[in-house]
């Protein structure tokens, strides 16, 4: 079975279980805040993939971009590294995104999420709001801090 509600990339704004489809943390890009809101660093997210890369078939691939399918993108992406790496070891796109799965959990075990305190100042210093105003919004929110952003967001792009 695929992964039925796989998220987007995280550069395309996906949540945090799509750390799974992440390039290596090499530059500043979205993956920065997904890996602050996880509690993980960028060394032990790569640990963590390459890790699992060396226990799986998602180490194959050295063809790929990054030198692994633990790297690649999801399937709805076209890549024809990946799609030709896939066709090269056997195998399925089911196969790759049921991996990616487990590699998602795997990752989000790992971590450390924030506590309300380092969110609410995360908040704050992010959306140049006061530590009240991002208490009540996280509180909203059931003090779920993907939702706040979102919702901060907007609220952003309301006032512009």
């Amino acid at each position: 079975m695929v992964w039925e509600n796989s998220p987007s990339h995280i550069c395309r704004g996906g949540d945090v279980r799509g750390l799974a489809f992440c390039c290596p943390p090499v530059k500043p890009c979205p993956i920065m805040g997904a890996l602050r809101e996880v509690g993980l660093t960028p060394q032990e997210f790569l640990d963590i993939k390459q890790k699992f890369a060396r226990e799986t078939r998602l180490g194959e691939g050295p063809a790929t971009c990054f030198g692994s399918l633990v790297w690649c993108c999801k399937t709805s992406k076209p890549c024809p590294l990946r799609d030709m790496t896939l066709n090269q070891i056997g195998m399925t796109e089911e196969e790759y995104m049921d991996l990616k799965k487990e590699l998602s959990e795997v990752i989000l075990n790992a971590g450390t999420p924030p506590t309300s305190n380092e969110a609410v100042f995360a908040l704050s210093q992010t959306f140049d709001i006061s530590e009240a105003e991002a208490e009540k919004v996280l509180a909203d929110c059931n003090n779920d801090l993907r939702m706040a952003v979102k919702l901060l967001k907007l609220k952003q792009l309301e006032e512009k």
